[in-house]
């Protein structure tokens, strides 16, 4: 058993698995070629069976997935990842940084550790200890300084920035801007990689020009600790060791991305993940009494005041939906639009919201979480039958404050009152709206030479890549 976090339970490390108890991956079970009809039934160890009229029962063969099946919902995971985890883990963190605090100061061991803190982890620890949102950022920044760490900043203002440019892309793709031409729609969110890597893994190229070519709040914040943060501290951006706190274990594979590495530096956007869950097995095994911990604020990019911690309307996901919505109806038909009521669809996970003017429906937009609700979106989208202009997607039911790597509910405490809990720590941070916070347009002046500059394509947008599943390769399985 390797000693991982507690969140992902390990079995047998080979190349091949069977599926999880938690795996997600919808799995087709076929009867036995020419029998009649029975029923199916599974044990509890699993297997399943067929049961013909006279009792009789038959084992069906078990069905099989490979990592190429994979779509990296943390609920298993095999020894191809575990290197991988083993880069991205708390361990990994604190052993860097006590490198670096015993290298010389100007050895290649020394480093510039910077942390970005995502606002679910934020509200997830808060939640854990009974704290607010800013006495949770401020005692995590005292334990994380007392490790080593030179800066700790809140990656709201990465979030900033997605929000915008995702805005001025489904713009783009809308036709709302006539500098370009109308792009594919539905426009999907790819903040998620879960989602990301499923599109990647099971749709080949069909559904992947339909995702938002914005990077996430996490690989945007890697490019500005890497390049902007990384200059304005007077250090070479392989120096930085850059450790981003986040909810979802899926976050460690989107840091490992080749497309979010700097060939010229040799050094990626984003060098460990650690999850929320992480965070609080360290300040276990540390045993450190994180209420006791005395209070040190957060950093702060030159030309951004901000007094308490700040959230964006929509949601725990990031507040794409609305943001966008909000951005078109302006931009588009110069409608300011104040309250959005949605309408839920097949379950809670899966709610839409239209906006009417003068009688007439203009955008129609989504909000799918889980991948029941993703596959609903994506078969629509391959039948042509998807009436949305864009949609938010997350892999996780109940969006990213229900994590994978968010810290576990407590005692007497169930999965459903804990994201309910989460919700609501989450509405305590001040709700702004991007377009105002005069930071951001610093940023975009001091950092991207402007909104629409190449840099700012570099910095602030990717690519996808299909997987193309290799059959029968020499029976190898990956």
């Amino acid at each position: 058993m390797a000693q991982f976090s507690s969140a992902l339970r390990l079995t047998d490390l080979d190349d091949f698995i069977a599926p999880s108890q938690d795996c997600i991956k919808p799995v087709k079970v076929e009867r036995l070629p020419g029998s009649k009809a029975g029923k199916l039934a599974i044990e509890n160890d699993g297997d399943y069976y067929q049961i013909d009229e006279q009792g009789t029962k038959t084992p069906l063969p078990k069905a099989k997935i490979t990592l190429n099946d994979c779509l990296a919902c943390s609920g298993c995971v095999t020894s191809a990842e575990t290197v991988l985890i083993r880069q991205q883990s708390g361990e990994e963190m604190c052993r860097v940084l006590d490198e670096s605090l015993a290298a010389p100061p100007e050895s290649c061991g020394h480093r510039f550790p910077v942390v970005s803190l995502s606002p679910q982890s934020r509200v997830s620890l808060a939640a854990r200890y009974g704290l607010t949102l800013k006495e949770t950022e401020e005692k995590l920044t005292t334990v994380l300084k007392g490790f080593g760490v030179a800066r700790v900043y809140d990656t709201t203002v990465a979030n900033h920035v997605a929000l915008i440019e995702s805005g001025k892309e489904f713009l783009r793709r809308y036709g709302g801007d006539v500098t370009s031409s109308p792009g594919p729609l539905p426009m999907l969110t790819s903040s998620c990689p879960g989602w990301v890597c499923y599109a990647e893994k099971t749709q080949g190229s069909y559904v992947l020009p339909f995702i938002s070519t914005t990077k996430s709040p996490q690989q945007i914040m890697g490019s500005l600790v890497k390049d902007y943060i990384a200059d304005i501290n007077g250090v070479r951006p392989n120096s930085v060791y850059h450790i981003a706190v986040m909810p979802c274990y899926d976050k460690k594979l989107e840091a490992s991305r080749d497309d979010f590495y700097n060939d010229v530096f040799r050094t990626k956007d984003v060098d460990c993940v650690v999850t929320s869950v992480e965070i609080e097995r360290l300040l276990e095994d540390k045993r450190i009494d994180f209420l006791s911990v005395d209070a040190t604020p957060l950093d702060t990019l030159p030309g951004h005041i901000r007094e308490n911690p700040q959230d964006h309307c929509g949601g725990g996901s990031g507040g794409y939906l609305e943001f966008v919505l909000r951005y078109a109806a302006r931009e588009v038909y110069g409608h300011t639009l104040d309250k959005i009521t949605y309408k839920t669809v097949r379950n809670v996970d899966f709610k839409e919201t239209t906006l009417e003017l003068e009688g007439k429906p203009v955008f129609k937009f989504a909000a799918a979480y889980g991948f029941r609700n993703i596959q609903n979106v994506v078969q629509k989208i391959k039948r042509n039958k998807c009436s949305y202009q864009f949609v938010e997607l997350m892999a996780c039911p109940s969006g990213c404050l229900n994590g994978g790597g968010q810290i576990r509910p407590q005692e007497g405490q169930n999965a459903k009152d804990l994201v309910m809990r989460l919700n609501d720590v989450y509405a305590m941070a001040d709700m702004v709206d991007p377009l105002t916070c005069g930071g951001v347009s610093r940023l975009y002046a001091d950092w991207l030479n402007g909104e629409d500059s190449e840099k700012a394509q570099k910095c602030l947008h990717t690519q996808y890549h299909a997987v193309e599943k290799i059959e029968n390769a020499f029976n190898i399985k990956w």
